[in-house]
Formats: C-alpha cells, structure tokens, sequence
C-alpha cells in the first residue's frame, strides 16, 4: 500500500472569488492532499468612497426546486432513506443538512437539502430542496415509501431558491450578510457543504432579494456554475447522474451529508461497507480543460498520456468541470477526445474545503 501525495492546483473562474472553507470534522480515511484553489474575483473592488453597493452576488437557481415535508411523522420517514441524520434537524443541532437518497444497490438518485421548518420552537417538518428535473421523480420515490406514515408532501412552485456568494474575499466570509426585511426570507442560512458556497436563500418568486440583502447585486447563473466547477462542488443530476454516481467517491463525507452512526436506510450496506474498508479509489475532483470542448458528453473516457483509462468526464462550463478521476493517475495530465474526434488535455486539483493530510491505498 502506497501513499498518493497530490500538489494543489490553482483554478481561476470569472465567477465568483475563493474563500476559506471550513474544515472537516469527520472521520474517515481518503486521500493526502494539499492545494490552495484560488478564484478569480467575479468583478472588480468597489471604487474607494463608493457605494457598497454589491459586496454579495445573488444567484437565481432555477434548476433547483423545493418540495414540502409536514407532519408528525417527518423524521422517521425521512431517517429511513437518506444518508444524513434527520435527528441533526430534530433536537436542533441544525437548521440545514446537506445529504443524498440512494437506491438499493447504495448509487445516489438525488442530492438534496432539507431545510428545518419549526412551530413554537418544535419541529414540525421540513423544505426539501433537489434538481428541478428529478423532482416528478423524488415525489414518486417518496410516496412509495410514505405508506401509512402521518405525512404531507407538496411541490413549492411559488418559492425561488437563490445562492448568494460574497464579491471577495475580506476574512470575514462566515459573517451572515443583513437582511433589510427577514420576514421576507422564507430560508436564510449558510450553505452546510463548504463555507466557499456562501449561503442559500429561499423566498417567494415575486420577492427581489436585492430588496431584502444590503448590498447585494444580482449575478449570471452560469457563473454561479462556474465557481462551482472551479472549487470542485457537485450539484444535481449532471454532476451526480442517478444511480450512476456513487455517494463516497462523490465526496459526500467532505460535504457533510452522511452519517455512519444513524443505522438503517435504503442503499447503507454498501455505502457503510466501502467507507469501512477505507479504500476509495476514484474521486469526482474539479479539472481545467486545455481548451473548451461544448459536445464533450457525460461518461467520456479519460485516459494518461500513456493510453491507460484513468476515469469518466461528468460535466462542465467552458474549460472548468467535474470528472470521476482514479486517484491513481491524478496528479498526470491526462487526455479526452470529444465526440468529433478532437483530443484535449485536461488536469485535475484538489480543493481547498477537502480535509488536510488525507491518505488512501
């Protein structure tokens, strides 16, 4: 067994600037890794004596959508098919988890957050934001396992879900922006993946969060993408195809959305097995393509300079994206071919928000 010592790459976007992540409190055994993702600012300083105007960058995210949960029977029915720990949401512990829905062969169908929604300081159910393309099927999914249990679940067509993200990077990036009206926000809180994905904000469509956020400016979805690529996050089904992604190697540990003292749930045995053995050996890590390919299709095959197949693109914006590296061969360039028969060169880094000084076999 050897160790695969990784150097960080650097990653630059024109979305937005890199922060601080906050660090990994979990256990587990992965990877040594050191690197510093570095993101380029989204727009320039305000002018010295100007307004602030624009210190945070809201980003309108249609391709998520939000169901709602209710009723007294909400985190039981819940703790028996998702990977995270309902109780985190139940006694308090948290207001947000981040976690997947698998399937019984344990490869994620849905990655998720469930925002905690209280009545007179009890709980009494929760927002469940997903891809709005998988959201038929999540409310399929969950009705097959609802059965008798005293839940309500509905589709939120009126609410928005908005990502919003600091210009810069000040060493205050865990400081809450203000809200002007928080009776406004629907859900305000800190994005529970990483500290380098700001917050998450829920409203009604018709509210404008430049109205609730002080100094605030709106930004291009595209580049909410972009920074995503470029620090090396997955979201929805692109990024994590159902029932082709598996959690671990997606770095869910890393995300904090999965619990491995909770018990039972649909696709644990597998996902607890692998994690126990400490043996991961493909990462789904942020790569910069040597030029942008616009046909490159999910599942293409990367291979070393050498020919040897190193592992599967899953998606991209330009020349930033995601794709299924074995660990093996990640610090090599490596190659991919796009559907025209055209070969770029692609390399993979390693980002700021994973744990420090991890090992694998």
């Amino acid at each position: 067994m050897g160790v695969l010592c990784l150097v960080r790459g650097a990653f630059t976007s024109v979305g937005n600037l890199g922060f601080y992540a906050r660090k990994f409190t979990g256990r587990h055994l992965c990877v040594t890794f050191h690197n510093s993702v570095r993101v380029r600012r989204y727009s320039e300083d305000t002018a010295k004596g100007g307004s602030n105007r624009g210190q945070y960058v809201c980003y309108h995210l249609p391709h998520r959508t939000l169901v709602k949960i209710h009723g007294q029977d909400t985190g039981a029915f819940l703790q028996g098919i998702i990977t995270n720990d309902m109780r985190l949401l139940e006694e308090n512990e948290n207001t947000v988890i981040y976690s997947h829905m698998l399937n019984v062969q344990g490869r994620t169908l849905y990655d998720i957050m469930l925002y905690s929604m209280m009545e007179a300081d009890a709980f009494r159910g929760v927002l469940l934001e997903c891809d709005s393309t998988v959201k038929d099927s999540l409310l399929k999914h969950l009705k097959v396992f609802k059965i008798r249990r005293k839940v309500n679940i509905n589709p939120c067509p009126e609410l928005s879900v908005w990502a919003v993200l600091p210009q810069q990077k000040t060493g205050q990036e865990d400081i809450k922006p203000e809200l002007s009206a928080p009776e406004k926000a629907v859900v305000w809180e800190a994005d529970p993946r990483t500290q380098g994905m700001g917050w998450r904000l829920v409203t009604n469509s018709q509210v404008d969060p430049l109205d609730i956020i002080t100094s605030c400016q709106k930004g291009n979805t595209e580049e909410y993408h972009r920074h995503r690529y470029a620090i090396g996050l997955p979201e929805g089904v692109k990024d994590l195809p159902p029932g082709v992604a598996l959690p671990l190697e997606s770095n869910i540990v890393y995300m904090q959305g999965i619990s491995f003292s909770k018990g039972c749930y649909i696709g644990q045995e597998l996902t607890a097995r692998t994690h126990h053995t400490g043996v991961i050996r493909k990462r789904l890590m942020p790569v910069r393509l040597s030029a942008p390919v616009e046909d490159l299709e999910e599942g293409t095959a990367l291979h070393t300079e050498s020919g040897k197949p190193a592992g599967k693109h899953r998606a991209g914006v330009g020349e930033l994206g995601l794709s299924l590296i074995r660990t093996a061969h990640a610090k090599e360039v490596l190659t991919v071919k796009s559907s025209d028969d055209t070969t770029v060169t692609l390399e993979a880094s390693v980002p700021d928000w994973w744990p420090k000084d991890e090992k694998t076999n």
